[in-house]
């Protein structure tokens, strides 16, 4: 009994009319029964539910493409951020590279290139006007300007430990960098070993024409130590030495040496220091 009145429930006949607003004339009209629309809002349901996971899809998609747009953007910011550090970098080694050939070969270091100042408007009559306060101030800027060299090695030393004597002997030359003696010489007996000054790694042991044989070791804090003018070298290339190993023998080896003894230099930060104010001779 139930099953004929839920059959004749769906098959239950209707007409759907579609009319026109004005006239009420009808356009369209089709014969249903209950059955029909139900069939018709489930497929309709499940057009929907199917659509709708499409545009979520779509958003996703979306979503994930300008994702991957932004890592790409920060991809591309990163490389070019390295490319100008690797930039840097390589124009540093160059000029390192440049002073420590100027070393060995005894020339000066290379200077930064000088800029060439602005002109300025101010007039003489603005110059006699400057008050003597501002004189004073303009005076002890200037003074500070000049010994800013020496107050940086102050500090560089104070920061540093105490280094060990490359070897024991009599200072005759004197670290004069005004007449391109960018260290000192020390005389003593024949075959003294020579010692390393601190921990490092040898960056130079090799032959040259002016200093002979000379070995150079890379410390911490951007110094280097030289030894020149060797009888014989007891360390190679890419060595690691400890402070106070023997290193060298002293010797007279090349152009530039009018005797037995060993010329000493100190470089911070790419220029030549007096080792006597780091060293206790």
């Amino acid at each position: 009994m139930d099953k004929k009145t839920l059959n004749d429930w769906l098959s239950q006949r209707f007409w759907l009319v579609l009319r026109d607003e004005e006239t009420l004339a009808p356009r369209f009209s089709l014969r249903v029964t209950r059955a029909l629309g139900l069939v018709a809002a489930s497929i309709v349901l499940i057009a929907c539910f199917f659509i709708a996971g499409g545009f979520y899809q779509l958003i996703d998609y979306f979503k994930a493409k300008q994702s991957s747009q932004a890592d790409l953007n920060r991809k591309i910011l990163t490389l070019s951020m390295s490319i100008d550090s690797l930039a840097e970098a390589i124009q540093a080694r160059d000029q390192y590279i440049d002073n420590l050939r100027n070393v060995l070969q005894g020339r000066p270091p290379l200077q930064p290139p000088a800029t060439k100042p602005k002109e300025s408007n101010i007039t003489v009559q603005e110059v006699r006007q400057i008050s003597p306060e501002d004189s004073a101030f303009r005076k002890q800027f200037e003074l500070e300007t000049l010994s800013l060299a020496s107050r940086n090695e102050k500090q560089i030393r104070m920061s540093h430990t105490v280094l060990f004597p490359p070897l024991r002997g009599v200072l005759l030359g004197k670290f004069e960098p005004e007449r391109r003696h960018f260290g000192i010489d020390i005389v003593a007996r024949k075959n003294e070993p020579i010692k390393a000054i601190a921990d490092g790694t040898v960056i130079i042991a090799s032959w040259t024409q002016d200093s002979g044989y000379t070995i150079g070791i890379q410390h911490k804090n951007e110094m280097i130590s030289f030894y020149k003018h060797n009888s014989t070298l007891l360390r190679k290339l890419g060595d690691v030495v400890k402070a106070g190993d023997v290193i060298a023998i002293i010797g007279n080896s090349g152009e530039l040496t009018d005797g037995p003894h060993l010329h000493f230099e100190l470089w911070l930060n790419g220029r030549p220091v007096n080792p006597e104010n780091y060293i206790v001779f």
